[in-house]
């Protein structure tokens, strides 16, 4: 189906608006009334620069309370009207938006809102345009949108038609399914929107905190199949009120819009782009900073051993179990501190994985490549990030590994017992959370869960995390209180242990500075948990932090900070799924003392 967005989701003025939404390939857009105000461009302007992008004006919007009023006050609104539509037709929009009324001075009579609105139809009809009628979910008598269709269906008027808007609909409960009733030829219009669930007035909801289909828990897709039974053929339009899009990358923001509406119309049925790959664990992850010799005693403390060296780049392979380390010197000096870089997913068909992502509108990332290295792609997250789909050491599939001859061993000993990467945080910046959540869970194939709010000693930090079913890859996105806050931010990776005790023990004495946590913490833990005896004052000597939930417990402790990284050791016990949330605060508070 085409595809549209509103002027009002995207920041900036509207010629930029324009240009972003044609580059992010959208077919159309719904111009709102405020930004055709403020433009300097005439509407012949506008309707010249939009058709050169190669974008349709789909919806102009809004005209508010227009119906159920006195027949005084009605004329003022019918004048109002004719103006409007002969702006219309010089701006070449044919449709208009008119929301149900929220004026104290309109009565509850659908008689009178239906005749009132058959005779601004019969105006519009004159001048070539269609009037798309939205119940608002805070209308002041219409707030539904069957309600709006019966007064639609008794005024009986040919451009006179219902606009159906996702979040006006599912905001206030309202079942989808009986849009059936409507017939597709009266559905004039379509907007989406998405919203996490949130205790707020409706209004302060709808103008702060809507978001793209995929991002929040609103069931656009149900709503989406509904309007498409009914035989709507229309524009699937975004109208996304949002504090933080308002704010952010005009073009950047229009890309994840399309990315949402390719997953919506995949979700729904419409459209079969090539299916997600889920990834079955980590290949690598790769640190890169200006200095190693800060991060080679971590790794060795840690029990990782240099194994491997590339030939033709500073890149140094360390491992231990199935956990792989690519050290990389920043020879730019781009990265002075230590940073996460570059992640490797294990993806069974990683070309497929690397066609959904580019479908996706991921950038995918040119690689320079020696010859004789392995082929691998790459693209890259809302961080920065990238992640590279990777076959390691399977037949018939080449293998990044092999670009890595081996090298004179940097020995870690016989190791602490990491088996592999548990999971990795990666710190977004403030603009692109709710991009970044749809990214992972659309390109990456990664399930969301649900997210949380971490105490931090300045401020409250959002964090959302996304697996894959096996819990065998795991990330964890977090996001700090306010845009400036997030260069502070760290990013950890997150080593799985059998035996965090034993782990910390040989780390610690292998030289390994560990976070130092309070012991006001420990007492705390003895109030709301019981101990084997000793077990509690092991976990005092090693800084080893503890959680359990309904299926089982968690064991983990902290590395010091270095720059911007850190690392953990965890120990999960009978399908422990969490991340130690109820610990968060405690270790943020300990890495900022």
């Amino acid at each position: 189906m085409r595809t549209s967005i509103a002027t009002v989701s995207l920041s900036g003025p509207l010629t930029e608006k324009l240009t972003a939404a044609a580059r992010a390939g959208f077919d159309g857009v719904e111009i709102f009334e405020n930004d055709l105000i403020g433009c300097p461009l005439g509407p012949e302007e506008i309707r010249d620069r939009t058709a050169d992008l190669g974008l349709t004006i789909d919806l102009y919007q809004p005209m508010r309370d227009i119906e159920a009023v006195s027949p005084d006050e009605f004329a003022g609104n019918l004048r109002r009207a004719e103006h409007k539509f002969r702006l219309m037709r010089r701006l070449g929009a044919d449709t208009v938006l008119v929301c149900s009324s929220v004026s104290p001075h309109a009565v509850d009579d659908d008689a009178l809102a239906a005749a009132q609105l058959r005779q601004l139809a019969g105006l519009a009809q004159g001048f070539g345009i269609r009037v798309a009628y939205e119940a608002l979910a805070w209308g002041r008598h219409v707030s539904t949108y069957d309600h709006a269709w019966r007064i639609v269906e008794a005024a009986d008027h040919p451009a006179l038609g219902v606009c159906l808007d996702s979040f006006h609909i599912l905001a206030r409960g309202s079942d989808p399914a009986g849009i059936a009733a409507i017939p597709g030829d009266k559905i004039f219009f379509v907007q989406l929107a998405d919203a996490p669930l949130m205790a707020l007035d409706v209004l302060q909801w709808s103008r702060h905190y809507r978001c793209f289909p995929g991002q929040g828990d609103l069931d656009v897709t149900a709503l989406v199949r509904a309007v498409v039974r009914a035989g709507y053929r229309g524009p699937l339009s975004l109208e996304v009120f949002n504090d933080v899009f308002r704010q952010a990358d005009a073009g950047r923001t229009a890309t994840d819009a399309q990315r949402s509406l390719a997953v919506l119309q995949e979700s729904a049925g419409l459209t079969t782009p090539p299916a997600p790959v889920l990834p079955t664990g980590f290949a690598f992850a790769e640190i890169a900073t200006a200095d190693t010799e800060r991060v080679a005693p971590l790794l060795t403390a840690l029990g990782f051993s240099r194994t491997a060296r590339h030939p033709g780049k500073p890149v140094d392979l360390w491992e231990q179990g199935e956990a792989r380390i690519l050290l990389n010197t920043d020879t730019d000096g781009h990265r002075p501190d230590p940073w996460l870089t570059a992640i490797g997913l294990e993806s069974p068909d990683p070309a497929a994985a690397a066609s959904r992502a580019e479908a996706l509108l991921a950038p995918v990332l040119p690689r320079r490549r020696a010859p004789g290295d392995a082929p691998l792609d790459a693209v890259a997250a809302p961080d920065g990030t990238e992640f590279f789909f990777c076959a390691t050491d399977r037949p018939g599939h080449p293998s990044w590994t092999g670009d890595f001859p081996p090298a004179p061993h940097r020995p870690g000993g016989d190791g602490i017992g990491i088996r592999r990467i548990d999971h990795v945080a990666l710190t977004q910046p403030w603009h692109h959370f709710d991009e970044a959540a749809l990214f992972h869970r659309s390109v990456l194939g990664l399930q969301p869960h649900a997210s949380v709010d971490l105490a931090d000693p300045y401020g409250l930090l959002r964090s959302r995390a996304a697996s894959n079913p096996e819990g065998t890859v795991r990330i964890a996105l977090g996001v700090g209180p306010s845009p400036t806050d997030d260069p502070a931010r760290p990013q950890h990776l997150a080593f799985a242990t059998d035996d965090v005790v034993t782990a910390a023990r040989r780390a610690r004495a292998a030289g390994l500075p560990m976070l130092q946590v309070p012991a006001n913490y420990y007492d705390d833990l003895a109030a709301r948990h019981a101990f084997a005896p000793g077990e509690l004052e092991t976990y005092r000597e090693l800084g080893i932090l503890y959680d359990r939930d309904e299926k089982g417990e968690f064991r983990h402790c902290y590395t010091e900070t270095i720059g911007r990284l850190f690392f953990e050791l965890v120990e999960r016990l009978n399908g422990y799924d969490g991340y130690g949330a109820q610990n968060a605060p405690v270790r943020l508070t300990a890495q900022r003392t």
